[in-house]
């Protein structure tokens, strides 16, 4: 297989695997793929910031913030003032927010659960996608890790 060909069968199943994500997506009521991957992160436990989510899920910062505030509104985020950071806020998910990412994707978890427990060398391909992921930005770069 000589590169060309590699790139777009990986492109296919990136993809294809996208395309079930948003049918879940549709299919449970999740009003925007973007909301989707934004309650995904934030339902991690984990802090986040507008601009750390929108980097990792390459989310246009429009519709991010379109999404948070609307979050917001609805009493599902909270938002705090990060130290030495003038412009940028940790997002938390409220009470009411973990029950409502909990709510819309527990099944998705469920599901994803299941496909892992029926994959050989999980670690493995994350490792392998991980690589692929550095040298192509590296490439992008001009050379320069980012």
């Amino acid at each position: 297989m000589q590169g060309k060909q590699f790139f777009y069968e990986l492109g296919k199943l990136i993809y294809q695997i996208d395309g079930i994500y948003c049918s879940y997506g549709r299919n449970s009521k999740i009003t925007s793929p973007n909301l989707l991957w934004i309650m995904y992160a934030l339902n991690d436990g984990n802090k986040h910031s507008q601009k750390q989510i929108c980097d990792d899920w390459d989310i246009p910062r429009s519709t991010a913030n379109t999404i948070i505030k609307d979050l917001e509104i609805k009493g599902y985020i909270s938002l705090s003032q990060i130290k030495g950071k003038r412009r940028e806020l940790n997002i938390y998910l409220t009470e009411s927010g973990k029950e409502y990412a909990n709510l819309l994707l527990q099944d998705l978890y469920n599901k994803e659960e299941e496909v892992y427990n029926n994959i050989e060398n999980s670690e493995s391909i994350l490792q392998i996608l991980q690589e692929l992921v550095n040298k192509m930005q590296i490439i992008s770069n001009g050379g320069k890790k980012k």
